[in-house]
């Protein structure tokens, strides 16, 4: 089979096709061709493992995915790409493409179906304008799923793997870390890339906790209390909370007090526990 990191054989393959990359999907296809046997030997896969890919591509980390894996179904949502992978992925019986948005496919059903018998695992160089969204879906959804370890943009990866309580610390730092312990592997350069993005990229993992990492009677509440801090960054979480859930500034820095934090406290000084000690205040 051709060497799919050869930036001649892409352009070989969407000329025979008539495929145009898409800024629309967020396609850059890796042409380093270290990064995949990277990516997947930190995933640790091997046969007792069924893998779920978000947005294949061309094929080229599917492949290494399926050398190892006992199975491999990715999921794809550009209806010009089966043909090109019917070619690309002809040696890989064990792979399967479901054609569909990974925000609204039953991904535990998919999953149900496709891998009886295996541990799961995630693996995927994702597309980066969804990067937030699709981590959250993954996470939300409570998947049957041992660990995700997938490719982003470094600011993004960087903002995903920050410890709460840290400056560098977002939302989706807490929503990660409630759900997942996360880790940054390595950063890849914008040239290990076709066509090159303007920004360097990194691998992260997020190995699932078997029980969220507080307790709390409600996790809708508690991360609409998060969102809402962070709506406003640059302010403090009594000014952002107050805003974002429309509550007495008064209210919201006696339930701070009550809980044994700073009035004056930023969102990113606050830990899971403390927006749940928040939380519990501003409900009592």
């Amino acid at each position: 089979m051709p060497n799919l990191t050869d930036v001649k054989v892409i352009r070989d393959l969407c000329a025979r096709y008539d495929f145009a990359l898409s800024k629309g999907f967020g396609q850059n296809f890796i042409v380093n061709p270290g990064i995949c046997p990277r990516m997947v030997e930190a995933a640790g896969i091997d046969e007792s493992f069924g893998v779920l890919e978000i947005g294949p591509g061309i094929g080229v980390l599917t492949k290494e995915l399926a050398a190892r894996a006992a199975k491999v179904v990715a999921v794809e949502v550009d209806e010009r790409l089966p043909p090109l992978l019917a070619e690309t992925l002809a040696d890989c019986p064990n792979v399967k493409i479901v054609m569909g948005d990974v925000l609204k496919v039953d991904l535990t059903k998919l999953i149900a179906e496709e891998f009886a018998g295996l541990k799961v695992a995630v693996c995927a160089n994702l597309p980066y304008y969804i990067t937030s969204p699709i981590v959250m879906r993954l996470l939300e959804e409570r998947l049957p799923v041992e660990h995700i370890t997938v490719m982003v943009q470094k600011e993004a990866a960087e903002r995903i793997s920050a410890a709460p309580g840290t400056r560098a610390a977002g939302a989706i730092s807490y929503g990660v870390a409630y759900y997942a312990q996360p880790r940054l592997l390595f950063t890849v350069q914008p040239g290990s890339f076709f066509p090159p993005p303007k920004v360097t990229s990194a691998v992260i993992q997020l190995v699932l906790r078997p029980q969220p990492a507080v307790e709390t009677p409600d996790e809708a509440g508690y991360f609409k209390l998060v969102r809402a801090a962070f709506g406003q960054r640059r302010k403090t979480a009594a000014n952002s909370v107050s805003a974002g859930l429309g509550i007495p500034k008064a209210r919201v820095m006696q339930a701070l007090e009550a809980a044994g934090l700073s009035p004056m406290a930023r969102p990113e000084q606050l830990t899971l526990e403390d927006f749940c000690a928040l939380q519990k205040a501003l409900n009592d």
